[in-house]
């Protein structure tokens, strides 16, 4: 079975939360990708020279980014923030028409307002969060009607996979068994 697109590139942002987690982070992770007509293989995915791009037929990842508040010791470091200030500079422009952004975990107010400002066209995103979730769990800023530009938004996608990394984050950080009890009955 082959994964589509949007799979596709979710597995990247999930990678992208596991190197996080393994360096203290928060599991976040986030990919930007600009759609386009013809296929682009073979090219390093920036800041990360050693994996190579092997992009599906119609895009072409452009950043990838994980969470570094704590290495940064910089409360904007979100793992969105970093990957859309990587596709800016990888493009050449602030405006990312054409370009996805794949997160883990659905941005906060923070993420949300920087991906309403840089255009994106596409908000794909993992767990909700219904603490700071601002693509409809809390609020929902990406598709407010007074805004001038609103992102389509596709949320829950490997929604297990990004919780369960999340969950066992804090777990641990808490000393606690990520996994659930069996049910008695």
């Amino acid at each position: 079975m082959s994964l589509g697109l949007d799979d596709e590139h979710m597995w990247r942002a999930l990678d992208e939360a596991r190197l996080a987690a393994a360096a203290g982070e928060v599991p976040v992770g986030a990919v930007v990708v600009r759609s386009h007509p013809e296929r682009s293989e073979g090219s390093a995915v920036p800041g990360h020279p050693e994996r190579s791009e092997g992009s599906a037929v119609g895009s072409r990842v452009v950043a990838v980014a994980n969470n570094r508040t704590i290495r940064d010791q910089d409360p904007t470091a979100h793992a969105e923030l970093l990957a859309i200030r990587a596709a800016a500079r990888a493009l050449g422009t602030w405006r990312l028409e054409g370009c996805t952004l794949y997160v883990t975990l659905e941005p906060c107010s923070m993420c949300a307002g920087a991906i309403v400002l840089a255009r994106l066209d596409r908000v794909v995103f993992g767990a909700w969060d219904d603490k700071a979730g601002m693509a409809g769990s809390v609020g929902d800023l990406l598709r407010h009607p007074r805004l001038n530009h609103r992102p389509e938004v596709k949320g829950g996608l490997m929604e297990p996979e990004a919780a369960g990394l999340l969950r066992a984050f804090f777990a641990e950080r808490r000393g606690v068994d990520p996994t659930p009890s069996p049910p008695l009955f």
